[in-house]
């Protein structure tokens, strides 16, 4: 049985194959010589030593027929500073993510159309289906285009398939609710501790977190917690469920809040019901009524099923 992204490809018609060299013309070019060929994707992606990095991940996917096909598609390209950025070492880290991930991660770059800057609308977070049948969230402004925070900052790169626009991010698609996604991240387990304990009260708080949204949640990490006060998660066990809930719905915003979203002197108000205060000077900052300074957001843009999480240094405190 064919998996739901083989059948994807197949249903675009993209059966071409791969060409993975380039070829060079010498000599001069003879004025009744056919205009070259223009290159398809995957030979843009080939051809640009900013893309090795994408190379790697297209070949190890067992991609690169589907990305040469007839299309049109549309491929947020990430360069390679995006998959360092991302925790990418080299080509060898890439490729050592199996097949199965890769695919994942790859097709949730790709649009089964082709969309050029121009059509793209003047709006925040418009909803685009990707091949992996889930969607990116595609941001227009004065600033330019962004796709899940992430800046697009060549566009329109033309292929005889379609467009690239090159991004400075690798998008990683959902991998479940804000409760799940928190699971899945060891620095974020007082966190989860604090929605369990916090959710014996007369608040499921792991229930609301985990509902359809959408939501923005600011994720402190486990050692905001142990500068809050929390040596250990035995020390979360040990608060009321009242307090925990008090401060943790302090956290969370209604809404899908991208980074691109966040502007100066913005106060959000919270499911608690106070403010907090964002600030964007010097990096993106969130403050709560009650801290004497701001959290940094030390990772941005986490999406999930249900909303976005942004990872921050410090417990965000309401008014006393």
């Amino acid at each position: 049985m064919k998996s739901t992204t083989t059948q994807k490809w197949m249903k675009l018609g993209i059966i071409a194959s791969l060409i993975l060299v380039t070829v060079s013309f010498t000599g001069c070019k003879k004025d009744d010589d056919p205009a070259p060929v223009q290159n398809n994707i995957v030979q843009l992606v080939v051809n640009n030593p900013n893309f090795s990095f994408l190379e790697a991940a297209v070949v190890k996917a067992e991609l690169v027929e589907a990305l040469s096909g007839r299309g049109p598609l549309t491929v947020f390209a990430p360069t390679n500073d995006a998959f360092i950025a991302a925790g990418f070492a080299n080509e060898a880290a890439v490729s050592a993510l199996s097949k199965e991930t890769l695919v994942s991660i790859l097709t949730y770059h790709v649009v089964g159309s082709g969309i050029t800057s121009s059509a793209i609308p003047t709006a925040a977070n418009t909803p685009v289906e990707t091949l992996a049948e889930t969607d990116v969230f595609v941001t227009k402004d004065q600033r330019g285009v962004f796709v899940n925070g992430a800046q697009v900052v060549q566009a329109d790169v033309q292929a005889s398939n379609g467009i690239i626009h090159v991004i400075n991010k690798v998008l990683m698609p959902a991998v479940g609710n804000i409760v799940q996604a928190a699971q899945g991240n060891a620095n974020l387990s007082y966190l989860v501790a604090a929605v369990l304990r916090a959710s014996e009260g007369t608040t499921n708080v792991a229930e609301a977190l985990s509902a359809a949204g959408p939501l923005t949640v600011f994720a402190p990490t486990n050692q905001a917690f142990i500068n809050a006060g929390f040596a250990t998660t035995a020390a979360i066990q040990q608060a009321t469920p009242a307090s925990l809930t008090s401060i943790l719905t302090y956290h969370v915003v209604q809404g899908r809040v991208l980074s691109t979203d966040l502007t100066e002197g913005a106060t959000p108000t919270t499911l608690n019901g106070g403010t907090v205060t964002i600030s964007l000077s010097g990096g993106a900052k969130v403050r709560g009524a009650g801290n004497t300074s701001a959290s940094n957001i030390t990772s941005a843009d986490i999406i999930t099923t249900n909303g976005v999480v942004h990872v921050i240094d410090q417990v965000l405190l309401p008014a006393s």
